[in-house]
C-alpha cells in the first residue's frame, strides 16, 4: 500500500544554511501527525517546503504524495492534488472578497477534479454550514480576504477556507498563535470536523495546548532540523513537564 504522505532523508537550504537535516517522515491516510519543536527548529520550513515555497531549495530527498513526486509539481498542482497551509501569518488580499474567493477558489478545485462548478445556492449553503460552525459572520464575509482581521480571526478564516475546500492533505502551521481560549476551540473543531478515513493532517506548533482538543496519531519532536523522537500524545505531556531540553540533549544541541 502506498503511503499518503512519505518524506525519505530531507534535506533543505535556504539560501547557504541548511535547515533540514535528513527529515523522514510517512502519513498514512486518515492520520493526524503533530510535528512539535522550538522556534527556529525547521518545523515551519517543512512546511513550506511541502507545499512548493520556491525560497526554500531541497539538496537531497524525496517527498511523495498519493504516491506523485511531490517535488516534481508546482504550487497550484499541489494545491489540485488537495495540499492545504493554513498560515502561520495569513495573506491579505485587498479589494477581493472572502465570499468571491472562495467561489472560485473552491470550483477551480472542482474543475482540475473534474467535478462540475456549483452553482450560486449550492455555493451558499456549502460556505453557510462551515461559516456557522467555526463562527464566520456574514460581516467578515463580505471583507476582502484577511483584511481587517484580528490575528485570531485570521486564523478562523483560515481553518474556514481549508473546511470550504475540504482539502485531502491539511497543514496547520501554529494554528494556536495568537488565539484566545475560545478561538482555540473553535479552529480545533473544525479540524476535527474534517478529519475522515479520506484525509490526512499535519499540525505544527511548539505549544501542546491545541493537542488536548485535537487527538493526534501520532507525535514527532524536531531539533535542529530533525524529527529526534516520535511517540504518541504522551510526548507533549513531557515537553509540558520539562521543554525540549531532554530532547535537545539527546541529539546533542
Amino acid at each position: 500500500m502506498t503511503a499518503w504522505l512519505e518524506i525519505k532523508d530531507l534535506y533543505v537550504n535556504v539560501g547557504d544554511k541548511t535547515i533540514l537535516n535528513g527529515v523522514s517522515l510517512t502519513v498514512e491516510q486518515g492520520e493526524v501527525h503533530v510535528i512539535m519543536g522550538q522556534n527556529g527548529s525547521g518545523k515551519s520550513t517543512l512546511s513550506n517546503v511541502l507545499c512548493g515555497n520556491p525560497h526554500y531549495t531541497v539538496t537531497r530527498g524525496s517527498i511523495t504524495f498519493k504516491g506523485k513526486n511531490l517535488l516534481e509539481m508546482s504550487v497550484d498542482e499541489r494545491a489540485r492534488e488537495g495540499i492545504f497551509l493554513v498560515f502561520q501569518s495569513p495573506v491579505a488580499i485587498a479589494g477581493v472578497s472572502v465570499m468571491t474567493f472562495m467561489k472560485y477558489a473552491l470550483n477551480a478545485k472542482r474543475k482540475a477534479a473534474g467535478l462540475p462548478e456549483l452553482d450560486a445556492v449550492s455555493f451558499m449553503k456549502h460556505v453557510k454550514v462551515r461559516a456557522k460552525a467555526l463562527g464566520i459572520t456574514d460581516e467578515m464575509l463580505k471583507r476582502p480576504v484577511n483584511t481587517g482581521f484580528s490575528g485570531g480571526e485570521s486564523k478562523r478564516m483560515e481553518v474556514f477556507q481549508m473546511a470550504v475546500l475540504e482539502p485531502d492533505f491539511m497543514i496547520l502551521d501554529e494554528m494556536d498563535s495568537g488565539l484566545d481560549v475560545d478561538a482555540v476551540k473553535i479552529a480545533a473543531a473544525g479540524v476535527n470536523v474534517m478529519r475522515s478515513p479520506e484525509k490526512a493532517v499535519m499540525i505544527i506548533t511548539h505549544n501542546s495546548r491545541v493537542l488536548e482538543l485535537i487527538k493526534p496519531d501520532a507525535v514527532h519532536v524536531m531539533v535542529q532540523g530533525r524529527l529526534v523522537q516520535s511517540g504518541g500524545a504522551e510526548l507533549a505531556q513531557i515537553i509540558d513537564k520539562s521543554g525540549y531540553a531532554q530532547f535537545m540533549a539527546e541529539k546533542g544541541a
